[in-house]
């Protein structure tokens, strides 16, 4: 008959499909431990280690605990005349890149660098997709970090490209 439409096919997902469920602690803790990395709990329940040196948290947050996001924070801190310097690098670096969000904060005097990946998870996960948030998180944050280790040298440490006297 023309204009009638067939009915629409109805998908069900394949057997080895997971089906999507509610984000937890317990999920991104086996996906660390399953990599073998070290981690803790700290005092707020958050799970949290150090990947290079520095700092990583993986929180649940919003009214659901639906959102997950990894963050990270350098080792290291600069003075506060430096933050017109560090604010150029992580503003190329936003520009550039999708992951990880990158900003600086002043806490006792000094500034300190964040990375941060989140994502919001109120429909569910799978494992995969839980695994995927983690390593991009880690992943992004660790090479964000050292990029920074190259671009902002010590305070007694040559610049890059600077001759040696």
């Amino acid at each position: 008959m023309l204009g009638a439409r067939s009915p629409a096919k109805h998908h069900s997902p394949r057997s080895d499909e997971e089906a999507p469920t509610p984000l937890t602690r317990e999920r991104v803790a086996d996906y660390l431990r399953g990599r073998g990395y070290q981690f803790l709990v700290d005092d707020d329940g958050d799970l949290t280690g150090t990947w290079d040196g520095n700092r990583f948290w993986f929180l649940l947050l919003g009214e659901h605990e639906e959102i997950l996001q990894v963050r990270g924070r350098w080792q290291r801190q600069l003075p506060l005349e430096r933050r017109r310097a560090v604010a150029l690098a992580i503003n190329d670096w936003n520009r550039e890149r999708i992951w990880p969000k990158v900003y600086v904060r002043e806490e006792d005097g000094l500034l300190a660098l964040y990375s941060e990946v989140s994502a919001d998870l109120e429909q569910g996960a799978t494992d995969l997709q839980v695994a995927q948030l983690v390593a991009c998180g880690l992943g992004t944050g660790v090479q964000m970090f050292s990029a920074l280790d190259a671009l902002i040298p010590l305070d007694d440490a040559q610049p890059p490209g600077t001759p040696n006297d």
